[in-house]
C-alpha cells in the first residue's frame, strides 16, 4: 500500500463494514467496489485499514497505483507494479504463469510498452493475450490464498488501464479474488474520460460503487484530539476553527493541527495552500479571474454579486464559471457558486495581491451599496472596511449588529458592535465621526448587551468602564447614565468588589427627569440591580416608578421588565403568591419580546420550586428557559446559562445522570470559559462518584473559585472526596480552608454551602479515625468540633431573604450532625453517643435526604446506616438498608459506593462448614489483630460488636491452628495472608 499518514482510525467504522462487505472479506468470497471520495478525504487510509483486516483474516493484499504523467501517461502501470510485486513475494508463481501465458513477461518493470502499434517501431503488444496472463495471474495467485486487488488513483489511469479493468470486471475468477479501485471524485470534470467508463461500468454485474463522505464534526474533533495528543493542547476556539475550515477532510484537518499546534496563528500552512492552488493551474484565464473575484466574496457568492466583481461581460464570464465548476472548483447551487472547499477559497484569497484585494473588496461594497447586487449589511461592512472605506464599515457593521442580534445571534452582534466602536474611534482620531451621526453612547450599551447574551458579562463591564472614561465632558448627562446603569446591571452577573446599587443609583440621579424614556430605562436597571442586591423595599419603589414612566410611553419592553422585577421580589408575600405573579410576568414578557426578563422570570419561578425540593417543577421551568433562551440564540446569556446550570444540578439530584453528562458535554458547542468550568465541576460530581480521579481537572478550576461561589462549592466538594478517598485528612481540611476564604471574599464566610463542605471533612475523618493511633485522634476530635461549630454558626447567621433554611439545608446539616457522632463513637471520645443514639441521627439523615430527593446522597447515607445497624445488632434492617444503597449505586454506576458496600460485609460470601479458607471478613479482622487492635477497636473500625468480633477471631485462630493472636499473626505472615 502507499505510504499513510499514523493518523488515527475515526469515523470510518460503517465503511470499512461497507467495504469488507461488499468485497466478501470475511466470507472469502470477493467482491468489486470502485471507491469515491475527494482528494484528502481518506480513501488510503480506509484502504490501509482494509489491509489489516483482510492479513488478519488470511488473505493477501497487493496495491497498485496510477500516477499522473499528464499526457505521457505509462500504459498498464498500477498493473506492472502489482507483477513486481509478485515476482518479489512469489517468483516461482510468476515464472510458472509466464510459461504459459508469455504476454505476461511484458508488463514486468523496466519492460512496459506502449499498446498503439506503429509508434516508432516499438513492438505492440497482444491486448487479449495479455489480459489473459493478467488474469490468469490473479487467479494462480488467490488459488493459493484469497487475494485482494487494491488499485489507487484510478482518476489518473490512461486507456489501457481503463480497459484491463473493464476485462477483469467482466471476466469472473474461480478463486476468492477481490478488487477494489479508488479515484478523486473532485477531479472528474464533465469531459474526464473516467466518467464514461464509471457509468459503464457500475451497470456490470457484482460492481458496487462506494463513495466516502467528508467526516461529520465529531469526527472531526475526535481526529484533532488522536492528532494532538501528547503535544501541544490545542484550546476550543482552535478545534472549533480547524472543524470549521477543514470541511471534513481529514488531510485538511493534519495539516492544520500541524500548523496550530504551538502557534496561535490562524494562517493557511504553505505546504497546503501549494497543493490546494494546483488547481489553478489547470483553469483557463478567465476561469482564473472569475475564481480570484469569487475568493474575495467568502465561502460562496451570488451570481449578481459576483458578475460584478469579476469585470467580465456575460460570455467571457459564463465560460469562465462553466470550467471552475467542471473543475470542480466551485459549486453551483440556485443562486450561489461556493467553493467546493473552503480551504481552496481561503488559499486563492491569500495569493492574491494587495492592491488586487482592495479593487474587489470596493468592487464588491459599491455593488451592495448601490443595489446593483443584493448583500447584506455584514457582507457590507467587511468589504466597506477591507477597502479601506470606513465611514460605510461603520453604519454596516451596526446594522449588521442589530440583524444578528434581532435572530438570535449575541455573539455575532457583539462582533459587528466591537467593531463599529474601532472604527468610531479611529474616525474620531481624523475628525470624521461628525458625519456618521453614531451615538457613541448608545452603540457601547448595545455592544455590551450582546456581549452579555453571549455569556461575557465581565467583558461588557469593562468595556462599558472604558466607554465611561471615552465620553467628553461635555457629553449630555443621559448618554453617561445610560453607560453607568448598564455597566451596573453586567457587574450583577460576575463576583465583584463593585457596588453596582450605588453604580445604578449614580445614573438615576444624573439623567434628567424630562428624557423620559432613558429615565424609564434607567430606573428599570436601578430596580433590577437593588432586587439582586437583597434591597427588595427600594427595589419595589423604583419598580413602580419604572413601571410607570414605561405604561406612559406604551413601551411594553420596559415594562415588562419592571414587572418582572417587582414579580420577584420577597416582600412577605407567600411563595403560591409569588410564582403566580411571576407567571403573570412570564407571559407579559412573551408577548413584548424581552427575550432577558423572559429568561428572568422562568429562572426565578424555577428556583422558587428548587428551593423548596419541588423539582418536578424545578425541572420543567429550568428546561423551559434552557429551550426559550436556545431558541433564541441566547444560550449563554446570565439567566439561560444560570437555568442551564440548576437544570443540571437537579438532574444531578435526581439521580439522572446520563442526563447530566448529555448536557454537561460541551464539545459542539462554544460556551464562554466560565461557562466550561462551571459545567466541567458538575460533571466531575457523576465522575468522583463513578470512581475517576480528576484531581487534576479540578485543580485547573481553583482559579475560578474567586469568579463564581457556586462552582468553588461543588469543585471543592469533590476535592473533598477524593482527599477522603485517599486517606488524607489534611488535603480535605486545607481544601475546606481554601474554599471558605475563596467564596468569603465574594460573597461572605457563612455561606449555606459551608454546611456541605463542613459535614464532608467530617466524614473524611471519621474514614480515617479507626486507623489513626491514640496520639492522632485528639486533634481529629477537634478538627470534628471545629466542623460542627462552622455549620452550625452558618445556620445562626443566616439571613438570606430569598428562601426559607429547605429540605436540602435541613439534610446536610443533619447529616454534619451524624458524622460528628459517628467520629466520637468511632475515636472512643468522653461524650461518645450510644450505637442506639447513633443509629437514630443515621435514621433521621436518610429520611431527610429521602424527602429531599437527592438519590446519590441517600445512597451515600444507607451505606452508613447499614453499618451502624450492623453494630447495633440490626442486622435484617442492615442487609435491606444495604440492599437498597446497592441497587441505587448500581443504576448510577457509582461503583465506589458498591465496593464500600462490599468492604463493609453488606454482602457476606457464603462458607461452607469444614473449610479451613479464611472468609474475606476474617481475613479483614485478621489484617487488624496483626495490627495489634483490640476486639473493641475492630468493631468500631468495622461496626460490628466486640462480641461478633470475638467470634470471628476464635474461629480464625482454629482455622490457623493458632494458640494466640501473636501466633495467628505470625502465621499469617509467613502464609502471606497480612501485609
Amino acid at each position: 500500500m502507499a505510504p499513510v499518514s499514523l493518523a488515527p482510525f475515526v469515523g470510518r467504522d460503517a465503511e470499512l463494514e461497507e467495504l469488507s462487505s461488499r468485497l466478501g472479506i470475511s466470507a472469502s468470497g470477493g467482491g468489486i467496489v470502485l471507491l469515491a471520495g475527494d482528494a484528502g478525504v481518506g480513501k488510503t487510509r480506509l484502504l490501509t485499514a482494509l489491509r489489516d483486516r483482510a492479513l488478519a483474516a488470511g488473505w493477501q493484499v497487493v496495491a497498485g497505483h496510477c500516477l499522473d504523467f499528464a499526457d505521457s501517461a505509462l500504459p498498464y502501470l498500477p498493473f506492472s507494479e502489482i507483477l513486481g510485486r509478485f515476482q518479489t513475494s512469489s517468483p516461482d508463481l510468476v515464472a510458472e504463469v509466464a510459461g504459459h501465458h508469455p504476454a505476461l513477461h511484458r508488463l514486468a518493470p523496466g519492460r512496459r510498452m506502449i499498446d498503439e502499434a506503429g509508434d516508432g517501431g516499438v513492438t505492440t503488444i497482444d491486448k487479449a493475450a495479455l489480459f489473459e496472463a493478467v488474469h490468469a495471474l490473479f487467479e494462480a495467485a488467490a488459488e493459493q490464498q484469497p487475494l485482494v486487488l487494491v488499485v489507487e488513483d484510478l482518476h489518473w489511469a490512461d486507456q489501457s488501464n481503463r480497459d484491463l479493468m473493464s476485462f477483469l470486471f467482466t471476466r469472473p475468477f474461480s478463486q476468492p479474488v477481490a478488487l477494489v479501485a479508488s479515484y478523486r471524485s473532485d477531479d472528474l470534470h464533465r469531459k474526464h474520460p473516467l466518467r464514461a467508463k464509471l457509468a459503464e461500468w457500475s451497470r456490470f454485474q457484482g460492481v458496487h460503487r462506494m463513495s466516502l463522505e467528508p467526516l461529520d464534526p465529531a469526527d472531526v474533533r475526535a481526529l484533532v484530539a488522536g492528532l494532538s495528543d501528547g503535544g501541544t493542547a490545542l484550546t476550543p476556539d482552535e478545534v472549533a476553527m480547524i472543524v470549521e475550515r477543514a470541511d471534513g477532510n481529514a488531510f485538511f484537518v493534519e495539516e492544520l493541527v500541524g500548523a496550530a499546534s504551538g502557534t496561535h496563528d490562524s494562517a493557511l500552512p504553505a505546504d497546503l495552500a501549494e497543493v490546494l492552488l494546483v488547481r489553478l493551474d489547470r483553469l483557463d484565464e478567465n476561469a482564473r479571474l472569475v475564481v480570484r473575484a469569487a475568493s474575495v466574496a467568502g465561502r460562496r457568492v451570488t451570481h449578481e454579486l459576483l458578475s460584478v466583481a469579476a469585470a467580465l461581460d456575460d460570455a467571457a464570464l459564463d465560460e469562465g464559471l462553466r470550467m471552475a465548476v467542471e473543475r470542480n472548483v466551485l459549486v453551483a447551487s440556485d443562486r450561489h457558486y461556493a467553493f467546493r472547499h473552503a480551504l481552496l477559497g481561503e488559499a486563492v484569497y491569500d495569493d492574491l495581491l494587495p492592491g488586487e484585494r482592495v479593487r474587489l473588496h470596493a468592487r464588491y461594497a459599491a455593488a451592495i451599496r448601490d443595489g446593483r447586487a443584493r448583500g447584506t449589511a455584514a457582507e457590507l461592512a467587511r468589504h466597506a472596511m477591507l477597502a479601506h472605506d470606513d465611514e460605510t464599515a461603520l453604519t454596516a457593521s451596526i446594522q449588521a449588529g442589530h440583524e444578528a442580534a434581532a435572530v438570535g445571534g449575541p455573539d455575532e452582534a457583539a462582533q459587528h458592535f466591537e467593531r463599529a466602536l474601532r472604527l468610531l474611534s479611529g474616525l474620531a482620531k481624523t475628525g470624521e465621526t461628525g458625519r456618521s451621526g453614531v451615538d457613541r453612547a448608545k452603540l457601547a450599551v448595545d455592544t455590551a448587551e450582546a456581549l452579555t447574551s453571549s455569556g461575557h458579562p465581565e467583558r461588557a463591564a469593562a468595556l462599558l468602564a472604558e466607554q465611561l472614561t471615552c465620553l467628553p465632558d461635555d457629553a449630555p448627562p443621559a448618554s453617561r447614565g445610560a453607560l453607568l446603569a448598564a455597566r451596573a446591571v453586567a457587574l450583577t452577573a460576575i463576583e465583584t468588589e463593585e457596588d453596582p446599587p450605588a453604580i445604578s443609583e449614580e445614573a438615576v440621579r444624573i439623567t434628567p427627569e424630562d428624557d423620559r424614556l432613558a429615565r424609564a430605562k434607567v430606573l428599570a436597571a436601578h430596580a433590577h440591580v437593588l432586587a439582586i442586591a437583597w434591597r427588595h423595599q427600594e427595589a419595589q419603589q423604583v419598580g413602580l416608578d419604572a413601571l410607570a414612566l414605561a405604561d406612559q410611553l406604551n413601551r411594553s419592553d420596559l415594562a415588562a421588565e419592571a414587572i418582572t422585577t417587582l414579580s420577584g421580589l420577597r416582600l412577605g408575600a407567600s411563595k403560591e403568591r409569588l410564582r403566580e405573579a411571576l407567571r403573570e410576568a412570564i407571559d407579559r414578557t412573551v408577548e413584548a419580546g424581552n427575550i432577558h426578563a423572559e429568561m428572568r422570570g422562568r429562572y426565578l419561578l424555577a428556583r422558587s420550586y428548587q428551593d423548596w425540593g419541588e423539582l418536578d417543577d424545578a425541572e420543567s421551568w429550568f428546561r423551559s428557559a434552557v429551550e426559550r433562551a436556545e431558541a433564541a440564540g441566547v444560550e449563554w446569556a446570565p439567566y439561560a446559562s444560570g437555568s442551564r446550570w440548576h437544570l443540571t444540578w437537579v438532574l444531578l439530584t435526581r439521580g439522572d445522570w446520563e442526563g447530566v453528562l448529555r448536557i454537561t458535554d460541551l464539545s459542539a458547542s462554544h460556551p464562554p470559559p466560565m461557562a466550561r468550568g462551571m459545567f466541567a465541576g458538575l460533571r466531575a460530581v457523576v465522575r468522583v462518584a463513578r470512581g475517576e480521579d480528576v484531581l487534576d481537572e479540578l485543580s485547573a478550576l481553583r482559579p475560578m473559585w474567586r469568579l463564581d461561589g457556586a462552582l468553588a462549592v461543588h469543585a471543592a466538594a469533590q476535592e473533598i472526596l477524593l482527599a477522603a478517598r485517599d486517606g488524607d485528612v489534611e488535603r480535605a481540611r486545607t481544601t475546606y480552608d481554601d474554599v471558605v476564604t475563596a467564596i468569603a471574599a465574594i460573597w461572605h464566610p457563612w455561606f449555606d454551602g459551608r454546611v456541605r463542605m463542613a459535614a464532608l471533612v467530617v466524614e473524611a475523618i471519621a474514614a480515617a479515625v479507626p486507623r489513626a493511633s491514640a496520639a492522632e485522634r485528639p486533634a481529629l476530635l477537634e478538627l470534628t468540633d471545629q466542623m460542627l461549630a462552622d455549620g452550625h454558626q452558618v445556620l445562626d447567621r443566616y439571613t438570606n431573604p430569598d428562601k426559607q433554611w429547605g429540605p436540602e439545608g435541613h439534610a446536610w446539616l443533619a447529616r454534619l450532625d451524624a458524622e460528628v457522632q459517628r467520629v466520637r463513637w468511632l475515636a472512643g471520645a468522653d461524650d461518645a453517643p450510644t450505637v442506639e443514639v447513633l443509629v437514630k441521627g443515621w435514621r433521621e439523615v436518610v429520611d431527610l435526604f429521602a424527602a429531599f430527593g437527592d438519590v446519590y446522597e441517600l445512597a451515600r447515607a444507607r451505606v452508613v446506616l447499614a453499618t451502624v445497624l450492623r453494630a447495633a445488632g440490626e442486622a435484617a434492617e442492615a442487609r435491606e438498608v444495604a440492599d437498597r444503597a446497592r441497587e441505587a449505586a448500581r443504576a448510577l454506576g457509582a461503583t465506589p459506593l458498591i465496593d464500600q458496600l462490599r468492604a463493609v460485609g453488606s454482602a457476606p460470601t457464603r462458607h461452607e462448614a469444614g473449610d479451613d479458607t479464611l472468609t474475606p471478613r476474617e481475613t479483614e479482622i485478621l489484617q487488624l489483630v496483626a495490627a495489634g487492635r483490640t476486639n473493641g477497636e475492630i468493631g468500631k473500625q468495622l461496626f460490628i460488636s466486640a462480641k461478633t468480633v470475638s467470634v470471628h477471631v476464635s474461629n480464625i485462630l482454629g482455622k490457623l491452628g493458632a494458640a494466640g493472636r501473636t501466633e495467628a499473626a505470625a502465621i499469617a505472615r509467613r502464609r502471606g495472608l497480612v501485609d
